[in-house]
């Protein structure tokens, strides 16, 4: 395992990092401020494996179907995503630009006996290093950065020909505003306020079009809804809030 360190924080807001950089401890806590991802991971887990299986003729039940394959998990957190991809045989590079979450996931992945490669930065420090990927994970980042059409360009830039990469976001509503703003930060607390900027949010005709301009395009979409009842997480056609989409290069 490595962890680096890099100056260029370019595509993150310094209030963005900072925010998170606060709250790296609660990442492997289910019932701390980042318990929603926790309940959202099967979905996310279930839709990337789903899809890299199908779209790269690989078996989905042999134990570890992505070795060989090399995955980039961008604002990597606590490894949420990181440690079972690596469990699924993938090389998993992990990079978030706040130390703190770095140094949490690291901690944690010796603690599980993964060899995970996290490294403090942005994806632009990686692109410019000329790293490409099989997969890359751009999962609840984009609508943090300070220049989304940008981010996605360097992302689509390090797909290896074929490659694939996944986006989760929020879709810019009225009812994504209802629902991710007032209802997940102000009613029912599942976030900290302020965890997201509605204005900031993506709709997903605008991220097709950045990435059918940079040669990627769009394979599969979903929406993903809440289901209060079983407490989970399910895919649906409603992409109005949150929706997740695979890109191929």
């Amino acid at each position: 395992m490595t962890m680096n360190t890099s100056p260029n924080l370019s595509s993150l807001d310094p209030a963005e990092v900072e925010k998170f950089s606060k709250m790296a401890a609660e990442w492997w806590n289910p019932k701390g401020k980042f318990g929603v991802l926790h309940v959202f991971n099967p979905v996310r887990l279930t839709y990337i494996k789903e899809q890299v299986c199908a779209r790269m003729g690989l078996d989905p039940l042999v134990e570890r179907p992505f070795e060989g394959l090399r995955f980039l998990d961008i604002g990597c957190g606590g490894g949420l995503l990181c440690e079972p991809m690596a469990r699924l045989g993938a090389s998993v590079v992990g990079v978030d630009p706040s130390e703190k979450n770095i140094k949490t996931a690291s901690v944690h992945a010796v603690e599980q006996g993964l060899a995970i490669d996290y490294r403090v930065g942005v994806a632009e420090d990686l692109n410019e290093a000329g790293e490409k990927f099989d997969v890359i994970l751009n999962m609840e980042v984009i609508e943090h950065v300070a220049t989304p059409q940008n981010f996605t360009k360097n992302c689509v830039e390090m797909m290896k020909p074929n490659g694939l990469m996944f986006v989760a976001t929020l879709n810019r509503t009225l009812k994504s505003f209802a629902l991710a703003i007032v209802g997940a930060e102000y009613v029912l607390r599942w976030l900290p306020k302020g965890t997201h900027q509605w204005e900031k949010f993506i709709k997903p005709d605008e991220l097709r079009g950045w990435l059918a301009s940079n040669g990627a395009s769009v394979k599969a979409e979903t929406g993903v809804v809440y289901h209060p009842i079983g407490r989970e997480w399910k895919r649906a056609k409603d992409m109005d809030v949150n929706y997740m989409l695979v890109a191929q290069k």
